[in-house]
């Protein structure tokens, strides 16, 4: 009944993205601040909620942008449990939608709530764009013509960041030269745009306006490097599932922006992970998701343990009682069937004792 209830009640928030920028503005920042970046936490419980009391206890950190997957499946209940998440939390909190976000109807679901799913806004000397790559594939045409016009107005800022999902490459298998130019994709287990094209469309564009840094997600791991020579970083250790065991790259972590007139500093902040043996992993990914279950389906839980106790109580008074009037005849089947099987035993060993005479005898 609470799943159904939570199925057709509305989730409650409207364009949430636009209230935490104008509480981003409301800092009244400069030429010099802080933020935090991450992304895939994916309905995780402990890792998510352990990263949020480390961003908002640390002083240095204004606010906090979210690479998108901020749910496992893009239905009411997950969404609901992600706000409950980031109710307490005490700085502004900007998304950026993930495929996970838009699955199973969850694209109108994520609009209703955080508005846009692409936008920018400024900060300073800072230019911040955030893009819709969720589908995997491509940006809409709207988006890329919006695109270029917000690059050509971010054109006099000392730094322009892009933020979206999905990467345009994928480290793990795309190679690159010195300057960052693709030379090789591997399509086993890749995870970056399926349309190459579009790829380095973007990369090409990002690089002609000298974008400053490419802030990604989708992959749950830490990569840096350069596409066409414009610095990026993967940063999907949020609490998603770590698929692989590099202790360079698969480990939970956030990383701590630092935006000042002369540069920008990138410091990444790991948080506890699993280890790297298969087991551990294993176990650690059972108890993460089920933990998640849990704690997203608490009413259809509860309700389901109590049926099952109810059930097993009702057959077991059954059985007690149907024992308890046939103990009797019970004991005296299986007596019955003991002594038939070891009469049965005691005719064959005689008639092989028998058979065994008659051979030596011949």
């Amino acid at each position: 009944m609470g799943a159904l209830i939570s199925h057709y009640t509305p989730v409650g928030v409207d364009s949430r993205n636009y209230e935490e920028i104008k509480n981003i503005a409301s800092l009244e920042l400069g030429e010099e601040f802080t933020f935090a970046v991450f992304g895939d936490n994916q309905g995780s419980r402990g890792t998510f909620n352990e990263l949020l009391r480390r961003v908002d206890a640390d002083p240095e950190i204004q606010f906090a942008i979210n690479c998108g997957d901020l749910v496992p499946e893009g239905d009411k209940e997950k969404y609901r449990y992600f706000l409950g998440q980031i109710e307490g939390f005490g700085k502004p909190l900007l998304t950026t939608v993930g495929n996970h976000d838009i699955k199973d109807k969850g694209r109108a679901l994520y609009y209703d709530i955080f508005g846009d799913f692409y936008y920018s806004f400024v900060i300073g000397n800072t230019y911040f764009i955030i893009l819709d790559n969720a589908n995997e594939v491509r940006f809409s045409q709207p988006q890329k013509d919006w695109l270029v016009k917000e690059l050509e107005r971010a054109k006099g800022y000392e730094h322009k960041f892009i933020f979206m999902h999905v990467p345009l490459y994928d480290p793990r298998t795309d190679e690159a030269d010195d300057g960052g130019r693709i030379k090789v994709y591997r399509k086993a287990m890749r995870h970056a745009l399926e349309d190459d094209t579009e790829a380095r469309w973007a990369a090409e564009l990002f690089a002609e306006y000298n974008v400053t840094h490419i802030f990604c997600g989708h992959i749950h791991a830490y990569y840096t490097g350069k596409w066409w020579g414009v610095p990026y970083t993967i940063s999907g250790g949020a609490g998603g599932r770590l698929l692989l065991k590099n202790p360079e790259h698969d480990f939970f972590h956030y990383l701590k922006v630092k935006v000042a007139p002369n540069g920008l500093d990138i410091e990444v902040q790991e948080l506890p992970s699993p280890r790297f043996a298969y087991w551990a992993r294993l176990i650690h990914t059972g108890y993460l998701y089920g933990r998640s279950f849990v704690s997203i389906h608490t009413y259809a839980v509860a309700s389901t343990i109590i049926i099952i106790v109810l059930v097993m109580e009702f057959y077991s008074a059954r059985l007690r009682a149907f024992f308890g009037r046939n103990t009797g005849r019970l004991f005296r089947a299986f007596g019955r069937l003991f002594l038939r099987k070891r009469l049965t035993a005691e005719r064959f060993s005689s008639t092989t004792d028998v058979h065994s005479k008659e051979t030596k005898s011949v």
